[in-house]
C-alpha cells in the first residue's frame, strides 16, 4: 500500500540478495525506519520484539528467517536449529508454525549447498502468495461494503469499525480486515472507518490509524470502550476484525479484546466478520476456547506508554501505581456463534467446520498428516 503516495510493502528482500528489509514498526507512528535482517537471529528478535507482528507477516519473517540462516549454517543441524529459534518467538500466531514447516520440508531433503538459494525462493513466494491472498480476501469482502453503499444516501460512508491492526502492516501488503476498505477506497466508495485504539500495545491508534492516514482513508481513533456505545446509536454498519488463528469449528483468537466487540455486535445486529488469509485456519484445534494457547507478554506493555513529547521527543512514562501487579493477555477468542462469517480468499464462508473443510480441503489433509 501508499505511503504518503510511495508504495511499500512490510519486508522485502534488498538488493544484496541476502538482507532482509523490514519496516520496524515499533518506531511507528512518530518515526518511519527501515530495519535491516542479516541473520536468523535478526529475523526471531524482529518477530519477538514486534518489530515485525501481525500472523501473516510473522510467517513470511520466520521463512525469510530461514533464507537466512541457511546462508549461515545450511547442515541438517543449522536447520533445526533455526527452526526451533524461530517457532519459541510467538506461541499463538499459527502462521509462525505454518511458515516454519513449509520451510522445513522443502529444505529437508536438499543437499545442504542447494538450501540457501532454494530458501529464499520459498521465502520470496511465501511473501508473494501472501499478497495475492488478501488480494482475494479484498475482492470477496468489497460485495459487503458494496450492499450496504447501496443503501445510503449520496455522499453517505459506510462505517466500518475494526479492531487492532490488521492492515497492511499486519501483511506483506493490502492487509487482511483493511483489504475490502482499501478496496473499497479505490472504487470511490465512501468509506469511514472506526479505529479502536487496543490497549495494551495501542496497535490501532499507532498502526491502523497510522496506515489509513498514509493511504487517504477518512477514519477516527476512539477508545476501546466506544464500540458498544457507537453501535446503540447505529454509528456501525459492519465490524471487520483479522484473527492470529481460527479453530477447525470455527473459533476465532486474535487480540484481546475482540470478544467484547462481538459480543455488542451480536446485542446490536451489527455485522461482524473476520477476515483470514487460509494459512491462519488451524485443523488441530476443534475448540479454540479451551485450546489455542493464549500468549501472556510482558508486563511494562500494561505499566507504560510511549509517546511524543510537546517538544517532539520520543519518551516512556509509567501510569500503573509501583507495586501493583499486572496481567496482559494478549489475545482473546470469539466463538463462532459470535461470527457473522469469515473473509477468506476464496469466499465468504460460514464459521464452522464443513466451511472451513469444503473451502480449504487441503489444509484439513495437511493437518491430517
Amino acid at each position: 500500500m501508499k505511503v504518503d503516495g510511495k508504495h511499500f510493502r512490510t519486508i522485502w528482500l534488498e538488493g544484496d540478495g541476502a538482507t532482509v528489509g523490514a519496516i520496524d514498526q515499533r518506531r511507528l507512528p512518530h518515526e518511519f525506519v527501515i530495519a535491516r535482517l542479516q541473520t536468523c537471529e535478526d529475523a526471531a528478535d524482529a518477530i519477538r520484539s514486534m518489530l515485525v507482528r501481525g500472523a501473516p507477516l510473522i510467517g513470511a519473517t520466520a521463512a525469510y528467517g530461514m533464507a537466512l540462516a541457511m546462508r549461515e549454517d545450511a547442515s541438517d543441524a543449522g536447520l533445526d536449529r533455526a527452526c526451533a529459534r524461530l517457532i519459541a518467538t510467538r506461541p499463538t500466531a499459527i502462521n509462525l508454525k505454518w511458515a516454519l514447516d513449509e520451510m522445513r520440508t522443502m529444505l529437508r531433503p536438499l543437499a545442504p549447498l542447494a538450501r540457501s538459494d532454494a530458501a529464499y525462493a520459498r521465502a520470496d513466494a511465501i511473501a508473494e502468495d501472501d499478497i495475492v491472498i488478501n488480494q482475494g480476501i479484498a475482492r470477496h469482502g468489497l460485495p459487503l461494503i458494496e450492499k450496504i453503499a447501496a443503501g445510503k444516501k449520496p455522499g453517505e460512508p459506510v462505517n466500518v469499525l475494526t479492531h487492532c491492526n490488521a492492515g497492511w502492516l499486519a501483511t506483506v501488503d493490502w492487509g487482511t480486515a483493511t483489504a475490502p476498505i482499501y478496496l473499497a477506497h479505490e472504487r470511490g466508495i465512501p468509506i469511514h472507518i472506526w479505529v479502536d485504539e487496543t490497549r495494551p500495545r495501542n496497535q490501532g491508534a499507532s498502526l491502523t490509524a497510522w496506515e489509513l492516514g498514509h493511504h487517504g482513508v477518512k477514519h477516527t481513533v476512539i477508545p476501546d470502550n466506544t464500540g458498544g456505545h457507537l453501535m446503540q446509536h447505529g454509528m456501525v454498519d459492519l465490524a471487520i476484525v483479522g484473527t492470529d488463528r481460527v479453530a477447525a469449528n470455527g473459533d476465532v483468537c486474535n487480540k484481546i479484546g475482540t470478544y467484547l466487540k462481538a459480543l455488542a455486535a451480536k446485542d446490536n445486529g451489527v455485522a461482524f466478520y473476520v477476515a483470514l488469509p487460509s494459512p491462519t485456519i488451524d485443523f488441530t484445534v476443534d475448540d479454540g476456547v479451551s485450546r489455542i494457547p493464549i500468549e501472556q507478554r510482558a508486563a511494562e506493555e500494561v505499566t507504560t506508554m510511549t509517546g511524543r513529547t510537546a517538544d517532539g521527543r520520543i519518551e516512556t512514562v509509567r501510569i500503573v501505581p509501583e507495586g501493583s501487579p499486572v496481567a496482559n493477555y494478549g489475545f482473546d477468542v470469539t466463538p463462532a456463534r459470535l461470527v457473522s462469517g469469515l473473509i477468506t480468499e476464496r469466499g465468504v464462508l460460514e464459521a464452522d467446520r464443513a466451511s472451513l473443510a469444503a473451502a480449504f480441503p487441503e489444509r484439513l489433509v495437511r493437518a491430517a498428516e
